[in-house]
């Protein structure tokens, strides 16, 4: 009898598990890897692009002798860390990569100075000429507040002192070019590697996009919208919200909501509040204070607290990866939240708070034209 309930088991398990077994084994070309394939062989090329190599071309690596570090190793030459990062001028876009497919980018790493939302990250897929990705570099690693905080997930890593990783697996078929565009009054200094991967791309992986929005104040009665014009057939993944406080009380209480495949007054999918959304529950609150917290999929890693003086509002820093439950649209999709706190009496009160956003989606292209990134003045964060 105990030999029948182990088998039961064992079946059940196997019946559980094989839609994924299945998924890595008829998916692998080295586009994607984890800890249940990575024994299995790949003819896929692995390149990786930094300023030591600006064009990821084998055996072209360290060969710099005029690099901003030249100075230092005048001592030791050619192939002693001559050329291990870049500058970019004021005003300035300077081309961080660019890349002939098919291939997929399967990590990023970077370590920006100075104003974290005066430095703009695009990528382009496959030619286009409107970006897929748009976002200040602070927002993109979810860091929007430009002060560090640990963010410990499986989507983002920002380790000390402000190392920003990305393990977004983004196919392209033609080509791939990446930008940062430099919006301050000064100069930046920046460390980077980008690691991708040349192999054959399935027919059907989408195409990875990252749109920035803010909202300050947001409008009274209104729900904050994090995208919006969303078109084409895809899956999203992802929301990084920056949300400071313009009133006192709790400020979570609103719902997110997805509207998709044509829905328009009432949404598909309805969230029952703001930190449920983001995975917490009553308030963030313990011991009667907030507690910040990174996980893999979810977490409020930063809480700016006011400090009498200069500081004067609450800030939060929050992310939700769903990477194991993405919100799949076949047409359309649009995605909002409330702002939402209490008036006297038990009543929800309609909140005016400074939000800003990324959302993180996949989808076929062409992609709908992005609205226009606001000026810095208003990207700013004061």
């Amino acid at each position: 009898m105990k030999r029948i309930i182990a088998s039961l088991i064992i079946i059940g398990m196997i019946a559980a598990i094989s839609p994924i077994l299945f998924a890595q084994q008829s998916n692998f070309n080295g586009l994607h890897m984890n800890m249940g394939n990575l024994f299995r062989l790949s003819h896929a090329k692995t390149r990786s692009i930094s300023p030591e190599n600006f064009t990821g071309e084998k055996g072209k690596g360290g060969m710099s002798t005029d690099g901003l570090a030249a100075k230092a190793a005048r001592d030791l030459g050619q192939g002693w860390k001559v050329s291990p990062y870049i500058h970019i001028k004021s005003k300035e876009t300077f081309v961080l990569a660019e890349i002939n497919g098919p291939g997929a980018i399967q990590q990023i790493w970077m370590t920006p100075t100075g104003n974290w939302r005066f430095s703009i990250l695009r990528f382009y897929w496959d030619g286009e000429t409107e970006p897929s990705v748009e976002v200040p570099v602070g927002d993109f690693f979810a860091s929007g507040w430009g002060k560090y905080a640990k963010v410990t997930s499986l989507a983002v890593n920002v380790n000390p002192g402000s190392a920003f990783n990305c393990y977004w697996v983004m196919p392209f078929r033609k080509s791939c070019k990446i930008t940062m565009e430099n919006l301050d009054d000064k100069k930046m200094t920046l460390f980077y590697q980008i690691n991708y991967t040349l192999t054959d791309v399935p027919d059907d992986a989408a195409y990875f996009h990252a749109q920035f929005r803010r909202t300050n104040p947001v409008l009274y009665k209104q729900d904050y919208t994090i995208a919006d014009g969303i078109k084409g057939q895809g899956q999203y993944v992802g929301t990084y919200m920056c949300w400071g406080s313009n009133s006192s009380g709790w400020w979570g209480e609103g719902e997110i909501k997805f509207y998709m495949d044509g829905d328009t007054k009432f949404p598909t999918i309805c969230g029952t509040g703001t930190e449920d959304y983001f995975c917490g529950s009553y308030c963030f609150v313990v011991n009667n204070r907030y507690v910040e917290y990174s996980t893999p999929y979810a977490g409020m890693p930063q809480v700016l607290k006011p400090d009498g003086l200069w500081n004067s509002q609450q800030r939060f820093s929050l992310y939700r990866w769903h990477i194991l439950d993405p919100i799949r649209f076949e047409k359309d999709l649009k995605v909002t939240m409330q702002a939402l706190g209490w008036h006297s009496g038990g009543r929800y009160l309609p909140l005016q708070d400074d939000i800003s956003s990324v959302a993180f989606w996949y989808q076929t292209e062409p992609h709908a034209k992005f609205p226009k990134l606001p000026d810095r003045d208003y990207l700013e964060v004061k």
